[in-house]
């Protein structure tokens, strides 16, 4: 399966180390960049990977940036992209379980290799439930998108 990943100076570090992880797990990395510690603007590289899992050419994305939070709601600007900031596994879980969430975001800054690579797991494995108050609630946020961003 590939996997969508970007992120900012503040993210690569985790990043890379998520990377690695994904690779050694049977999965295919995208990688949108950012390679540098210098500083640069999170947005342009969220917006790539965002394109890549809106379009559909990777299921899932993996943003990073310092906090996760401007990454992913940069992300969340593309149609049809569910970004969710999550710092533990439970987080992860019921975002996929409820909101289909299609992109995971990690704060670089926040948390560890172990803890971020368990969540990325936990995010990866969960299928979504499609019960069918969780899928009329989609479908809700789907008509605001359609509202709004025009």
């Amino acid at each position: 399966m590939k996997i969508a990943m970007a992120c900012d100076h503040g993210g690569l570090a985790l990043k890379n180390a998520v990377a690695e992880w994904l690779n050694k797990n049977g999965y295919e990395v995208v990688d949108f960049g950012t390679d540098s510690f210098v500083s640069c603007d999170y947005p342009d590289f969220a917006l790539k990977a965002a394109e890549a899992v809106a379009c559909g050419d990777c299921p899932f994305g993996i943003l990073v940036c310092t906090t996760g939070i401007g990454i992913s709601i940069a992300a969340n600007k593309v149609r049809g992209i569910r970004c969710a900031l999550c710092s533990e596994p439970l987080s992860a879980k019921m975002t996929r379980l409820h909101n289909d969430a299609n992109m995971l975001a990690l704060g670089g800054g926040m948390i560890g290799v172990n803890l971020a690579n368990e969540i990325v797991r936990t995010f990866l494995e969960t299928p979504f439930s499609a019960e069918e108050k969780h899928v009329r609630r989609i479908g809700k946020i789907a008509a605001i998108e359609e509202k709004y961003c025009k």
